[in-house]
């Protein structure tokens, strides 16, 4: 399989924008006046033609903002313009723009002749941005995103004298709100929206990884498992569960339906490096659970899945480390009710001040999650527009956890009159041992824009996508690591968003064929297990 770029332009610019005068024009665009954008005043503030390399085609690459604070980099394609636009959102708590260039960020579409525009959310920094700031909040939670598509769409029309004729939004994690938002919010934005672990409720999800944490240490305040130890229990739940989808390859495919419990492998007698503490069991069981009160009621719709233990400890998005050091997970949640809530708890505010018999309504109440919410399920206006909503999530994702992305969904499907009425414009896929938006055991690398492009163009729905599990040594070594550790794995394909058909080069472990949720890939029984085409779709 090869890199190839799909669409056509449109004729007059098929050989570039004024041909050899394109850097002339790229660098005019400094002076072009968008401060009469409606809703959208921006400025242009640099533009620099970038030549052609071996991976890029030649740009015009612009720095700009929208009024008051959203900065944004434009790519344009010199040559060979698809006549299409694509917005990229941001991850995490965002930030400046600065920090990375156009063809880092929009590697993928630019390579297909797109024009792609990133944002940095409206602010600069990971957190301290919120406090009393709530233009730099409302921008972050939603007008950053839309304001950036209207700008970036009339500047591309001013570049190439004509407007796109489709539009695209694909982000993960944070960036996957910011999908639903724009699906949610301003339906009339793009005509095909992906949405990959979408941070529904940024409260929850944040106290669901403090919950983790604590009930992850001992009575000390030091972890309490090791990495050996949920070695041991991720062992045992793939030696229970790891043939539900017809072939023992490691990954776990339904996980909502394995009947697995830590509490098998407590210690009979004198304790060992094969089993658990008692302590260490209900540990693990309430990382499954999810976060309860000292009543016992439930304050999210679950816990970690079952599969995704190795995910917990020393890993990129991990609950705990065994240096003690903050995590991925805990520097995130300690950043978020410190500075980002409202009210904030302010700068001095440890994990441990969280009580689960208040906070959760303090820190999620209407103010903070009219902001940032992206759970509505009404998508009548987006479905009425003709959009399409393609959403991805990792089953073994600890981060944004795969059953508040299945909860959505299936209300999107009681608020839209049924599995048919949802089917024929927004689709769930469910991906088996994926981590955070990419990486993991499972068939993480997919070309999810090829799909969608067919469905908006094309009319034809991905009933199937076929997923590729790439080798995790290769993955290492070209994200400068060494070994195969899934933290490397997730920085590489996070930073350079493998998203594109494989190059025949890339050693591919195994293939897999996706459906959408509800239906589930199983194994035929002939034919090589490591070739989606001897898999078959089954309901659950």
């Amino acid at each position: 399989m090869s890199i190839s770029i799909l669409g056509t332009a449109n004729t007059s610019w098929a050989n570039g924008v004024g041909d050899k005068n394109w850097s002339t024009q790229c660098e005019a665009m400094v002076r072009a006046n968008f401060s009469s954008i409606a809703d959208a005043p921006a400025e242009v503030t640099s533009a620099s033609p970038l030549e052609a390399t071996d991976k890029m085609p030649a740009l015009c690459q612009m720095q700009g903002y929208v009024w008051p604070q959203v900065k944004f980099r434009l790519g344009l394609p010199a040559h060979n313009w698809n006549g299409k636009f694509f917005e990229v959102g941001c991850n995490g708590g965002c930030g400046d723009t600065g920090s990375f260039e156009v063809p880092r960020m929009c590697g993928a579409p630019l390579q297909r002749g797109y024009a792609c525009i990133a944002f940095d959310g409206g602010h600069v920094g990971e957190g301290v941005w919120a406090v009393n700031n709530l233009q730099a909040q409302v921008d972050f939670g939603y007008r950053g995103a839309h304001v950036t598509a209207i700008a970036g769409k009339a500047i591309v029309q001013h570049y190439y004298g004509k407007p796109p004729t489709y539009a695209y939004f694909c982000g993960c994690s944070t960036g996957g709100r910011m999908a639903l938002v724009e699906a949610q919010r301003f339906p009339w934005d793009f005509n095909g929206i992906i949405s990959g672990a979408p941070w529904i409720n940024d409260t929850d999800s944040a106290m669901n990884m403090v919950w983790a944490n604590r009930v992850l240490r001992g009575s000390d305040g030091k972890p309490a498992v090791t990495r050996n130890d949920l070695k041991v229990v991720h062992e045992a739940a793939l030696a229970r569960c790891d043939l539900d989808d017809g072939v023992k390859d490691g990954v776990i495919g339904y996980p909502i339906a394995c009947k697995f419990d830590p509490h098998e492998l407590v210690c009979k007698a004198n304790p060992h490096s094969g089993c658990l503490s008692q302590a260490q069991a209900d540990a693990i069981s309430k990382v499954y659970d999810g976060p309860r009160n000292s009543k016992g009621e439930k304050l999210y719709v679950s816990g970690a899945a079952i599969g995704s233990e190795m995910g917990w400890i020393d890993e990129a998005l991990d609950y705990i480390r065994s240096d003690d050091t903050p995590g991925g997970s805990e520097s995130w949640a300690l950043s978020y009710f410190r500075y980002m809530t409202i009210p904030p708890g302010g700068p001095n505010w440890q994990l441990t001040d969280f009580d689960f018999d208040r906070d959760y309504k303090l820190f999620g109440g209407g103010v903070q999650e009219s902001l940032l919410n992206a759970a509505n399920p009404d998508l009548r206006k987006f479905k009425a527009a003709g959009g399409k909503l393609l959403v991805y999530q990792g089953w073994n994702d600890q981060s944004d956890l795969p059953q508040m992305t299945l909860d959505y969904y299936e209300m999107v499907i009681k608020a839209m009159g049924g599995n048919a009425n949802t089917m024929d414009f927004a689709r769930l896929f469910m991906i088996p041992g994926m981590l955070h938006c990419t990486g993991g055991d499972g068939a993480f690398a997919i070309d999810y824009l090829s799909y969608l492009e067919d469905w908006v163009e094309r009319g034809r729905p991905p009933d199937k996508m076929i997923g590729s599990h790439v080798d995790d040594f290769y993955l290492a070594r070209l994200g400068g690591g060494s070994g195969n550790s899934d933290s490397e794995v997730h920085q590489f394909l996070g930073a350079l968003k493998l998203k594109l058909p494989l190059d025949s080069e890339i050693p591919v472990k195994f293939t897999r064929p996706l459906y959408p949720y509800p239906i589930r890939a199983m194994y035929g029984g002939r034919g090589d297990p490591s070739d989606a085409n001897n898999f078959e779709p089954v309901k659950p």
